[in-house]
């Protein structure tokens, strides 16, 4: 897609998901993002076109780091639980509680006894929510070997992208088919009708965010809410006022 009609597709979308924060703002729901891939896959970037037009305070970003020792000892889910939406949000989860079925499982940070264990539970706390009137949404972004490939070696070349690549993302690259494998597996229990899983399909950058944007907003239900056309006020008289002689230490204006 040619970035011209992506910008033009993804401005109007845009529109429509500040129309939904109005209508989130006035009535109040809740909802929950969850997007989850392979790395590489474009989770931050989709993320990103999400919130780039939108307000932080409505659209919640949640990047969790790894586990400190005494989240380590608490309950599993407990840590993401604190993040859940409250009336009037909209929490994106970048990674989410499904780590437990992904990295952790597949690096070894985890016993094969609790990946199982949390695959068997997570349907459970995913009712309760649902239940509890949050909407819930979970995206996997499924991009080929060749395209992980790609953009991986791209992370090496480009010194605005090195921060993105670890030796954990290394380590998962080797792995794939084990990634495969407990993607599966994460499907297989977890894929329910009151919380299903929305795959995507990501090699293309541009119609994978437009996608899954024109996807969420036809997800939750909103109105464009009717709002009061804004005039600007005359701005007031200088009076008295002079502009201070005052030395303000300028930045040099090297573009």
């Amino acid at each position: 897609m040619k970035t011209k009609a992506y910008e033009k597709k993804l401005r109007a979308l845009h529109v429509e998901l500040v129309k939904l924060q109005q209508w989130v703002r006035h009535k109040g729901p809740k909802a929950c993002i969850v997007f989850e891939g392979r790395d590489g896959a474009g989770k931050g970037g989709t993320i990103k076109a999400i919130t780039e037009r939108v307000s932080p305070r409505v659209f919640r970003v949640v990047a969790l780091p790894a586990p400190t020792e005494r989240e380590r000892s608490q309950m599993y889910v407990q840590r993401y639980m604190r993040h859940f939406p409250a009336a009037g949000e909209v929490v994106i989860f970048d990674r989410s509680w499904y780590n437990r079925a992904g990295v952790e499982r597949v690096m070894g940070f985890c016993t094969e006894p609790e990946a199982e264990r949390f695959l068997s539970l997570a349907p459970f706390v995913e009712r309760a929510m649902v239940d509890s009137g949050i909407i819930l949404i979970k995206y996997w972004l499924e991009v080929s070997p060749e395209e992980q490939t790609r953009r991986l070696e791209a992370r090496i070349e480009d010194g605005r992208k090195i921060w993105k690549l670890s030796p954990m993302d290394l380590e998962s690259y080797r792995r794939w088919y084990d990634y495969s494998r407990a993607r599966d597996a994460m499907f297989a229990a977890t894929d329910t009708d009151f919380a299903p899983w929305f795959v995507v399909r990501s090699d293309d950058k541009k119609r994978a965010r437009l996608n899954i944007i024109q996807h969420l907003l036809s997800r939750i239900p909103y109105e464009d809410l009717p709002r009061e056309k804004v005039v600007l006020p005359k701005r007031q008289k200088a009076s008295d006022y002079r502009d201070p002689e005052y030395p303000f230490r300028w930045i040099p204006e090297s573009y």
